[in-house]
């Protein structure tokens, strides 16, 4: 088992924030989605901690980061966002989100544009109705996931996350058990929080901002078996924020960052390094004119 981050808390609207900080660079702070926590951003740490400084935090009402508080929505999440940057002293910071995290990242740009370096927007979208439509594929799914024995449920959960390529060659027990310990909770629980999630996810839409950050560098990543987060909605989303890349990974599915970190990991660096420069440009001319 894998040494857990220190930890550390910040009181922020009714919620004792848990979250952590690792490495030395420049600040990024890492957003996860629905059921899973800080510890899922282990391998992006592990490669990008020598050269940054990351941030990972549980979204209030799972994990460590309790009580809920009174409302759950997208807006509040990205407010979290801010005050632990306010309380690390960031003035600003690379922001990379997964899935439900990729939305809280696109509200945190809408709320502070000029605090975000950059955006990395990791199997998600531009709105919350893309993920929980009510399709055939999902309904099952998300049944599949509740019933049926631990092993059963553990099952049906890895064919959420994982491709058919890996799932056919896989020792699911072996994987169930790996990731539950980045997921912070045996695959066959869902935590309390996550409907609460899935509906504050419901309820968010980015899409009518989406071109006011067309100074934000924005790497878009998708994965081609994910039903989660289908790629339509990656290149919607790329296509609705000026010069942002996407990428399309086309063997992955929504856990692509822990089935194929290195992949992710070389694009998430490579996207890093670049926006840095870019942002240390930006600032040295501001500096220079004195604005």
């Amino acid at each position: 088992m894998a040494t857990p981050y220190t930890r550390q808390s910040t009181l922020h609207r009714g919620c004792s924030l848990s979250w952590f900080v690792e490495g030395d660079g420049p600040p990024v702070v890492m957003v996860h989605g629905v059921g899973i926590g800080a510890a899922g951003w282990r391998p992006q740490v592990e490669a990008l901690s020598a050269h940054f400084r990351c941030l990972g935090l549980d979204n209030r009402g799972f994990g460590e980061s309790q009580p809920l508080g009174r409302t759950l929505t997208v807006e509040v999440m990205a407010e979290d966002v801010l005050a632990l940057m306010d309380v690390q002293g960031w003035q600003s910071a690379h922001v990379v989100g997964h899935s439900l995290g990729g939305l809280v990242a696109l509200y945190v740009a809408q709320k502070a544009r000029a605090r975000v370096r950059s955006l990395g927007l990791l199997c998600t979208f531009p709105s919350g109705a893309i993920p929980t439509r009510l399709t055939p594929w999902v309904i099952m799914a998300g049944l599949r996931t509740r019933l049926g024995t631990r092993r059963m449920r553990r099952r049906a959960f890895l064919e959420i996350v994982l491709p058919p390529d890996e799932l056919a060659r896989a020792d699911p027990d072996a994987w169930a058990e790996r990731l539950a310990e980045l997921f912070s909770h045996d695959l066959a629980d869902q935590p309390p929080v996550a409907m609460r999630q899935v509906g504050a996810m419901r309820r968010a839409d980015a899409t009518p901002f989406l071109r006011e950050f067309a100074s934000i560098p924005t790497l878009v990543v998708s994965a081609t078996y994910d039903r989660v987060a289908p790629p339509v909605g990656g290149r919607e989303l790329a296509a609705g924020i000026p010069g942002a890349r996407y990428v399309e990974i086309p063997d992955g599915s929504h856990g692509v960052t822990l089935q194929q970190p290195a992949r992710v990991n070389a694009l998430l660096r490579e996207h890093l390094n670049r926006s840095e420069l870019s942002w240390s440009a930006r600032a040295s001319t501001a500096i220079g004119t004195g604005t």
